[in-house]
């Protein structure tokens, strides 16, 4: 595990086997806020993990991915890694790998040639590239075995091992949106919270045309004792849930408040818990999707 204490800048050279994860090991990186770069030609690779910190300015955490895309990778790299200035920069050499029977199966998934054997069979490919990586398999200091991996255990794996930060420190967004049933639900929602039940400022005398920014309509709802429980109540379950969401090392997370039109209630009660979750010192952003809707197909809201 990398060692927090240390105040050296970080680079992480992840290489591996082809199908093993390594794409998705980069966007973990990226996530957790490394400058990332995949795939470089090799003489452009070897200037850049020789001086990473002069030519990627401001940054202190980066990750490259390198493998036997680049002729001559397999024979040339050991060598590179071994021969880096590690005085002023810490370098973690990370080795992704997988069993022949996963490796076999993702390569017919993708419908993909193996790089090694692009006229042969996939396995010939794969057990080409075991003996060309045999060496820098042997230099590493993590090496990790996707072969039992579901979908986010990358972004776990590498957020346990390699996050510049404590869990604590971990920024994640949380991103509020209101929106009307009638038009649709967004797209990318992680919670979806239905506020139809509550009184719609639709019927009442002056506020149809208004919004859930507006004063009026806030006031009216301000007047009912749902409005109040219903931001208590999903403020409890929001400040439950999203520690566990940063547990698994997520950047954001999108919360869908939805109404009849998307211009009263949804508004108002994203609003509420926009300004409850930035009390409670979360990172928040709101966002009112149907707001503008106007005339035909923008009523009952």
């Amino acid at each position: 595990m990398t060692d927090r204490s240390d105040n050296r800048a970080k680079l992480v050279l992840i290489t591996g086997l082809s199908g093993s994860g390594k794409s998705s090991v980069a966007k973990a990186f990226e996530d957790m806020g490394y400058y990332t770069v995949d795939n470089l030609p090799l003489p452009l690779l070897r200037q850049f993990i020789a001086r990473p910190l002069e030519l990627v300015q401001g940054y202190r955490h980066i990750a490259v991915v390198a493998d036997v895309r680049a002729p001559g990778f397999a024979e040339e790299f050991p060598a590179l890694v071994q021969d880096l200035d590690r005085r002023e920069i810490e370098v973690t050499l990370l080795f992704l790998e997988a069993s022949d029977e996963i490796l076999v199966r993702r390569f017919s998934e993708t419908r993909r040639p193996h790089p090694l054997a692009p006229d042969r069979s996939v396995i010939a490919g794969i057990e080409r590239e075991r003996e060309l990586m045999a060496e820098l398999r042997g230099l590493a200091d993590r090496v990790f075995d996707s072969t039992e991996w579901s979908v986010h255990d990358a972004r776990r794996q590498v957020g346990s091992d390699f996050s510049p930060s404590d869990e604590s420190d971990v920024a994640m967004l949380v991103s509020l949106e209101s929106f009307g049933f009638k038009h649709g639900i967004p797209y990318g929602t992680d919670l979806l919270f239905d506020v139809r039940f509550l009184p719609n400022p639709y019927f009442v005398p002056g506020l149809r045309e208004r919004t859930g920014l507006e004063a009026p309509v806030k006031e009216f709802l301000d007047a009912q004792e749902d409005f109040h429980q219903v931001g208590e109540r999903l403020t409890d379950l929001l400040l439950f849930l999203l520690p566990r969401y940063r547990h698994e090392r997520r950047s954001y997370l999108t919360v869908a408040v939805g109404c009849t039109g998307g211009r009263h209630r949804s508004v108002a009660v994203a609003e509420e818990l926009a300004r409850r979750l930035d009390a409670a010192g979360w990172e928040t952003r709101v966002s009112h999707r149907d707001l503008e809707r106007h005339g035909k197909g923008a009523n009952k809201a």
